[in-house]
């Protein structure tokens, strides 16, 4: 992780089955000056990206097909307990946060994305 003044610039993958979220959250990460590493759009898909880039950061929904996010994240835990993961959802079912959170999740973002939010949480889960 490198810094820009005081704030931690961060290698971040992004995973939702909808590339519109995806594009919506990249920009907003971007323009905060961080790096997109990777996207995927099922949980396979990001189980392999984590091993290919390693990030410092995965953003993550928990709603996808093949695997979930959730699913997703117990297995890069598996291999990479340090592993830094914000799950996305637009439920802001209480169970699915509190799973998330129990399974090892840093932060919890609900949709449709807040820049602030999104924001708040990267920077909290990074320092």
């Amino acid at each position: 992780m490198q810094y820009k003044g005081e704030t931690a610039v961060a290698r971040i993958l992004i995973v939702d089955d909808a590339k519109f979220m995806r594009v919506t959250l990249g920009s907003i990460l971007e323009k905060a000056d961080h790096e997109i590493v990777g996207e995927g759009e099922n949980g396979k898909e990001a189980v392999q990206l984590y091993r290919d880039h390693l990030p410092d950061l995965v953003m993550m929904d928990i709603t996808m097909p093949e695997m979930t996010g959730l699913e997703a994240m117990k297995e890069i835990k598996k291999d990479h307990p340090n592993a830094k993961i914000i799950m996305c959802s637009a439920m802001g079912q209480q169970k699915v946060v509190v799973e998330s959170i129990e399974a090892g999740a840093k932060d919890f973002i609900v949709k449709p994305f807040d820049e602030g939010r999104v924001l708040e949480a990267v920077n909290r889960v990074l320092s």
